[in-house]
């Protein structure tokens, strides 16, 4: 007798899969799952989930799991040829504990950048891991080169690119500062939900500083293979920091 195994939950595609008993209109319900990540259509066994339903759910909590504690593979940053820095942050779970921390740095560490890095580029790019690893491995081989290819086609002047372990938004201003740039872009690892651990955000801001409020950011979100492409992305945030060079401010006051 044949060995059988039950399909891997995860590789199930549920974009169009109903599960409800005898749907009424299983046409409107499949149009419905392929608008929407959300739970729906799915049905019920008495008052609770079904199995399959509740299988996929522990499933995709999984992967968000995964991706928050896992760290970004750090060969792929070496082929871009990134510096590599930390925050104050020595392990991942001080980095969930300790919001503040993971938006500074040693004086150290800041006189390695300043050393070390191009200083008043015209655009300073910077990758940090956020709360999902994951994203920057499946998402930064595609976007940085449209990116850096868009940016010297314009004829801008690009920094040194800096990898941040650790990092949370902020540290975008700290560099910034640190460089004088124009345009500072942090492209950063989405806190993960249970529809995906691969979602990449790009920050950007025109001079950005730790003197200026959080709506100094404009954003381009959810940047991954079934939301935003990582290609169409890079082509975006490049036209982005176009606009911000010709009027000189981002974030809200940026008319889009």
């Amino acid at each position: 007798m044949e060995n059988e195994f039950a399909q891997d939950i995860s590789s199930i595609d549920y974009t169009s899969r109903v599960t409800i008993d005898n749907p009424i209109d299983m046409e409107s319900c499949v149009r419905l799952k392929k608008t929407t990540n959300a739970r729906i259509c799915i049905g019920r066994a008495g008052d609770r989930f079904k199995t399959e339903t509740l299988l996929r759910f522990s499933a995709d909590h999984a992967v968000a799991i995964d991706s928050i504690w896992s760290h970004v593979d750090e060969t792929i940053i070496d082929e871009l040829a990134f510096l590599k820095v930390q925050t104050l942050i020595e392990d991942k779970e001080e980095y969930i504990t300790r919001p503040d921390f993971g938006r500074s740095f040693s004086g150290e560490t800041i006189n390695n950048i300043e050393n070390k890095c191009i200083h008043k580029p015209d655009v300073q790019i910077i990758v940090a891991d956020g709360l999902s690893s994951h994203a920057i491995d499946a998402n930064i081989k595609d976007i940085y080169p449209i990116i850096v290819d868009g940016l010297n086609a314009k004829g801008y002047k690009l920094g040194t690119p800096i990898f941040v372990k650790y990092g949370r938004v902020a540290t975008m201003d700290k560099i910034s500062e640190a460089l004088n740039a124009k345009v500072t872009i942090l492209l950063i690892g989405e806190r993960p939900g249970l529809a995906t651990g691969d979602s990449m955000s790009s920050y950007m801001a025109y001079e950005s500083s730790t003197l200026k409020p959080e709506s100094q950011r404009t954003v381009v979100s959810n940047i991954h293979k079934n939301g935003t492409p990582p290609v169409e992305a890079g082509a975006e945030i490049v036209s982005l920091v176009e606009l911000m060079m010709s009027k000189q401010i981002s974030g809200v006051e940026l008319k889009i």
